[in-house]
This record gives structure tokens, sequence and C-alpha cells, in this order.
């Protein structure tokens, strides 16, 4: 599996604990740490910081888990470009603060299928239109 990083460094720690819940282990890691100018527009720096990742198009096509930016629109640019270039929403990872640490650490706290969650929404939408199109045929 290769972990795409887009934030702060991932530790030993946080490393394994990724392993274990995806069950695979991290074959390569890549990092770019965004450094937006707030005064461009995103879109132009979301491809130069993608320039940055060593990808041929056949391995964008592999098991890839994101570690999001904390930006909330360079990680929404972020999603549409690695959705564009896979072709399916990439699996997140969700680090939280570990409880009572101190000085600050982070942990993971889970693996999030984007795919899954989209694809369930869909799901949901057709069964919603499908329950209001029977309601509307029988008033």
């Amino acid at each position: 599996m290769t972990l795409l990083n887009f934030s702060h460094p991932i530790t030993p720690a946080q490393r394994a604990q990724i392993e274990a819940l995806t069950g695979q282990s991290i074959g390569r890691q890549l990092a770019a740490m965004p450094q937006f100018d707030e005064q461009q527009p995103f879109g132009p720096q979301v491809d130069a910081l993608l320039a940055q990742i060593d990808l041929i198009p056949a391995q964008w096509q592999g098991p890839i888990l994101v570690v999001l930016p904390s930006l909330n629109f360079i990680a929404a640019l972020l999603l549409a470009e690695l959705h564009g270039r896979m072709g399916y929403f990439p699996a997140i990872v969700r680090l939280r603060p570990a409880a009572d640490s101190l000085p600050p650490r982070f942990e993971v706290a889970e693996i999030i299928n984007l795919q899954a969650v989209r694809e369930t929404a869909r799901a949901a939408l057709r069964i919603s239109w499908r329950l209001k199109w029977k309601s509307l045929r029988r008033s």
C-alpha cells in the first residue's frame, strides 16, 4: 500500500496503527506538505503539490491511503484531483489527539473509506427516491 501524506510526518507508532487497522503494510510513503499562498488561487497550487508525488499513471490505480492536510479548502481540492487520477475516492487516515498526552501527540483514530461512504449515500438516495416515487404514484 502507498501512503500519501499531506500533513505532519507520520510517527513509527502511527505507521504501526495504520498497518494494524488496514491489515496491510505500507510499502511506500510519499510526503508533500502544503505551503499555500493564501493570496493565490488554490487550484494551481494543488496541481503543483501533486506534481511532487512520484507516481506513474498505473500506480495511481494501486492501493493508496491518504493523510489529508488540515485546511479544508486544500483537502477538498486534493480529493477532487485524487478522484480524477484514481477513478475513485481514496481511503483516508483520521488522526486525533491522544488522551492525556503531554506533550500533545496524535494517534490514528480510524481509516475512512470515502468510496464506501459515497456508495452508501448513493444507495440511500436510490431507496429514498423509490419510496418517494411509490408515494407519488399512490396519490
